[in-house]
């Protein structure tokens, strides 16, 4: 009997998870929020059980801060915790980069064509107001550290940080002009690995993601009284 039930505590804890995980990259729990046992139950229809579980794994994504007396909170980044997450964004999908031109196939190559093509599509139909937000697969950055055939640095890219990378691309990622620019730094580093120059392709990453940290930092100053400061 215990054995019967538990494969549905797992799958009720892993459905809270990926709700829990969705709400917080998403900002409909706001960075800082505190987690309250009692009203997610409520919210999301379960039990304390498996919402354990599901903090528990949010923890290890760093998405969420337990503290001994206080609770859980959705992780709030100090503005140097945040330059220092992008500063190693830089150094790590730079060397994707890099790697990827070496490494990925043509077909993956082509793939990532299709892949831009339709963020191009959903950003003109949104009218340029935010870039593509979806993750895995249908995410630029996850198909090139996939690509680069490091299992080291795609571990560390597509798990121990990509939520947290997710949460801020997505909370700064729709000033305006911002989802166009994103876009066509992204096509030149298509461009790049497409020519096999690894070289380029990591300049061209880097200094992406040093443009996204730019707009981040203007971001800080332009809401000098918001969150993250």
């Amino acid at each position: 009997m215990v054995q019967a039930l538990q494969p549905a505590h797992e799958n009720l804890s892993a459905r809270v998870f990926e709700a829990l995980q969705d709400a917080i990259v998403t900002g409909d729990l706001e960075p800082g929020t505190k987690l309250r046992e009692p009203e997610l139950a409520r919210r999301f229809g379960t039990s304390r059980g498996p919402l354990r579980d599901a903090l528990r794994r949010l923890e290890s994504r760093r998405l969420v801060i337990n503290t001994p007396n206080a609770g859980a909170r959705v992780v709030a980044l100090s503005r140097q915790q945040l330059v220092e997450l992008y500063l190693v964004r830089e150094a790590l999908e730079g060397m994707t980069s890099r790697l990827a031109a070496a490494n990925m196939s043509d077909t993956e190559i082509q793939e990532l064509e299709v892949l831009l093509k339709r963020h191009e599509q959903e950003i003109q139909r949104k009218d340029g107001a935010e870039y593509f937000k979806q993750e895995g697969d249908l995410d630029f950055h996850f198909r090139i550290a996939v690509g680069s055939r490091n299992e080291l640095l795609r571990i560390s890219l597509c798990e121990d940080h990509y939520q947290l990378m997710r949460l801020y691309r997505y909370k700064f990622s729709n000033r305006i002009g911002r989802p166009a620019i994103a876009l066509a730094e992204h096509q030149m580093i298509l461009d790049a690995i497409r020519d096999r120059d690894g070289e380029l392709a990591e300049i061209l990453m880097r200094r992406h993601i040093r443009n996204a940290r730019r707009n981040f930092e203007q971001h800080l100053i332009d809401t000098p009284n918001g969150e993250n400061t």
